[in-house]
C-alpha cells in the first residue's frame, strides 16, 4: 500500500528526472518538495523558476498553503496527484 509520501517521494523522482539512484536525507527532502511544488502550481501556490546547474528544479512560492486547514492540505494533494496522474 502506497502511503501519500510515498508517492510524493516517486512524483519527485519522475521530475528530477535522474533515474533511479540511492538519494541522501537532504535529497529526499528536496525530491518531496520538487513533488509539492509540481502539484500544487495548477493551482497557483508555486511557479517554476528554473533547473540549476546539478539539474534540480527549483519554484517560487506564490501563495501560502499553510492558509488552509491540514485536511483541506491533505485533499488538495490528493486531487493534485490524481490530476498530475492522469494528465501524465
Amino acid at each position: 500500500e502506497l502511503s501519500l509520501k510515498s508517492i510524493l517521494f516517486l512524483i519527485g523522482v519522475q521530475e528530477l528526472s535522474q533515474g533511479v539512484r540511492e538519494f541522501d536525507k537532504d535529497e529526499k527532502t528536496n525530491l518531496f518538495h520538487i513533488a509539492v511544488c509540481k502539484l500544487l502550481s495548477p493551482y497557483g501556490y508555486y511557479k517554476f523558476k528554473m533547473v540549476d546547474e546539478d539539474g534540480w528544479p527549483h519554484w517560487e512560492e506564490i501563495k501560502s498553503v499553510g492558509n488552509l486547514s491540514e485536511r483541506d492540505q491533505k485533499n488538495l494533494m490528493k486531487e493534485s496527484i490524481i490530476k498530475y496522474f492522469e494528465n501524465y
